[in-house]
């Protein structure tokens, strides 16, 4: 359908080429293949980066153990401590590069304590629990680095190789890269546009949809702007270069995501958080009670040594170091169940401090797709109306055609016959009735009915029979059934909400006074970067919801973007988070998930710092040993991974 400013008409939108279908709009489902332009899958670029090597050859050693032991009993321990060096040399490794770097309190460091303290005291289940799942959360991290680098080369697989560029004696294909602004490349029905540029011949209507997030196609005529990655529809085009390869739209969203991930500061866990002041802590606490009673009360070396020692055991982090992972492993299962996807621990413990929610428009907060609101029948009865339009806008893909055939099914309106449809490129569709000509499109002249009607946002086309308008019919996309209630989920929990949209003010008003949620409209991706921005350099944390191209920069940069299922590869990708179900009610079970997350956490440690506090009491008392202590730490164990499984039950 051809947008104007007054009044737009639509034709038959030829199906995208089959080279890169997959990722090129809005309401067409994504296929991952793991491999994107070429490039490593997922899994080979996992495996050669270093972490699932590891996890994987840490996995087959402790399965290999606890064959070993099974037949051969006398191999315990010695089976797991062989294991358990393999899965700890690689994050001892890393400790010590990090205190080389100046941080000898990384979470490395205590992940290693943790596993050395825990053999040494013959817990070495304990240890082997430890670092494996540290070296599956660092698989996790891994992958969703990975990502967001294919959300990227998602967009650069928007644009084609090459282009037919026009010359003196014909036209010859050549490298899309090569196009200097100022040829002319001819662009025929289906195919994507292989440079920014101005429309010299040919009118078509073009789906933009790749970069405004806007599913209705603009029409498109001499003089009037193109971009590349956008699909042409159905007319040929001969475009003049406006730009080289390098400064495309789609090149400067590449850019924008790729700044706005390099701005983004790494979230410092939790987890590692506490390391930095429980490890020092705890070996200067052990080192006094070693050196301070005989030094200054000249108390015996060997018995305060011991009991430095024992002290270093008790203080193990095994229960800590477990408790949140096994917290944090939970909550993504518990969120995986419910459809929402959270790309690793870094990301709850993102969205539990969430304060903000900007939300893109179509696709998001709205179905993404037009319905028919209004048949307005001149002189006519309605139903002639839908059952005419209907008949020409049968066998057509556009949204709007696909629109119309619902709303008459709807209402139990048969389409009519109408012979010689025939698609009028960028303006509508027109046939036959009998010897009658009959047309659904733009509308040619003023109508006060048509303009109260644009007003509000809608997409307004008018039906003709014989020169005469009959009938107007109006469509707007329709919020998501749960878009209300949603939001409103969100402000019970004291988060403000936004609408940040690429289409016009008049579309995007009625659905933010309805939502009772402010809004920017007409915002290009580089405008909507800036609005999260601006939402963060007033302090607040920012969640970011879109499921199209132009909303990857932006949630690149916000502090989770949060994508759905039913988007684009490029916003699934670059985002942290995804709901397969795409409900906008979604978000604020992501947030209330990620705070129960947070506090089961802090319940964890509180349990394992009680328990170890007691006992550091009584060793240095002397009123108990070192096995009480250390019996009493394994049960911190069972008890913080008890109440992390408690998050697997939570529901919404």
């Amino acid at each position: 359908m051809g947008c104007c400013t007054r009044c737009q008409g639509y034709g038959p939108v030829t199906p995208p080429p089959k080279e890169h279908d997959h990722d090129h709009d809005h309401g067409h489902g994504h296929g991952h293949s793991h491999s994107h332009g070429g490039g490593k899958s997922v899994w080979r670029n996992l495996w050669d980066e270093g972490p699932g090597r590891e996890a994987v050859v840490y996995a087959v050693a402790l399965q290999a153990a606890a064959v070993a032991e099974r037949l051969w009993p006398q191999l315990d321990p010695w089976a797991f401590l062989v294991a358990l060096a393999i899965g700890i040399v690689p994050v001892a490794r890393q400790a010590f590069a990090s205190a080389r770097g100046g941080n000898p309190f990384s979470i490395e460091m205590l992940m290693t304590v943790a596993a050395l303290g825990a053999a040494a005291i013959g817990a070495v289940a304990e240890a082997a629990t430890v670092v494996l799942l540290y070296l599956v959360g660092e698989c996790l991290e891994t992958v969703a680095a990975y990502r967001s680098q294919a959300g990227i080369r998602a967009l650069v697989g928007l644009v084609p190789q090459t282009a037919l560029r026009e010359t003196a004696t014909g036209t010859e294909t050549v490298a899309a890269e090569a196009l200097a602004p100022g040829e002319v490349i001819v662009v025929g029905a289906g195919e994507r546009i292989a440079a920014d540029g101005v429309v010299r011949d040919g009118s078509s209507a073009v789906d933009e949809s790749a970069l405004t997030g806007e599913p209705m196609p603009k029409s498109k005529s001499p003089g009037d702007t193109v971009f590349a990655g956008t699909v042409n529809g159905d007319g040929t085009l001969k475009i003049t270069v406006g730009a080289r390869a390098e400064d495309t739209a789609i090149a400067r969203v590449v850019r924008l995501v790729q700044e706005a991930q390099a701005r983004k500061a790494p979230v410092e866990r939790f987890i590692g958080r506490f390391a930095r002041i429980y490890t020092p802590i705890i070996v200067g606490v052990a080192g006094a009670v070693m050196v301070l009673p005989p030094l200054l009360a000249g108390e015996p070396w060997v018995t305060w040594i011991y009991r430095g020692l024992a002290l270093l055991l008790i203080g193990c982090p095994c229960a800590l170091v477990i408790s949140t992972p096994a917290a944090l492993a939970s909550g993504l299962a518990s969120g995986a169940g419910r459809g929402l996807l959270i790309k690793g621990g870094a990301v709850l413990e993102s969205l539990a401090n969430i304060g903000a929610v900007a939300f893109d428009k179509t696709g998001t907060l709205t179905v993404g797709h037009p319905a028919i609101t209004d048949v307005v029948a001149l002189g006519v009865d309605r139903a002639e109306v839908l059952g005419l339009a209907a008949g020409l806008s049968l066998g057509s893909g556009h949204p709007m055609a696909r629109a119309i055939r619902e709303a008459a099914a709807a209402e139990g309106v048969a389409p009519d016959a109408v012979d010689e449809v025939t698609a009028v490129p960028g303006r509508g569709v027109g046939g036959m009735v009998g010897a009658v000509e009959v047309f659904l499109g733009a509308l040619g002249e003023a109508d006060a009915t048509a303009d109260a009607l644009m007003a509000t946002g809608k997409t307004v086309s008018a039906l003709n029979r014989g020169g005469v308008v009959i009938g107007l019919i109006a469509a707007r996309d329709a919020l998501r059934p749960d878009a209300a209630d949603g939001v409103r989920r969100l402000q019970d929990l004291g988060i403000g909400a936004t609408m940040l949209t690429g289409d016009v003010a008049a579309a995007a008003r009625p659905l933010a006074d309805h939502l009772a949620i402010g809004f920017q409209a007409s915002l290009k991706p580089e405008d909507k970067l800036r609005a999260v921005q601006a939402m963060q350099a007033s302090g607040a944390r920012v969640a970011k919801v879109g499921d199209g191209i132009n909303d990857a920069p932006a949630l690149a940069a916000a502090d989770v973007g949060i994508a759905f299922g039913g988007g684009t590869d490029v916003a699934l990708e670059t985002a942290d988070a995804a709901s397969l179900h795409a409900r906008v009610g979604d978000v604020a079970a992501m947030i209330v998930l990620a705070r129960r997350t947070m506090a089961n956490i802090r319940q964890n440690i509180a349990i394992a710092l009680g328990l170890k506090g007691v006992f550091l009491v009584t060793t240095i008392a002397g009123i108990t040993g070192l096995w009480p202590a250390v019996l009493a730490d394994t049960g911190a164990t069972v008890l913080v991974t008890a109440n992390a499984l408690r998050l697997l039950r939570a529901t919404r």
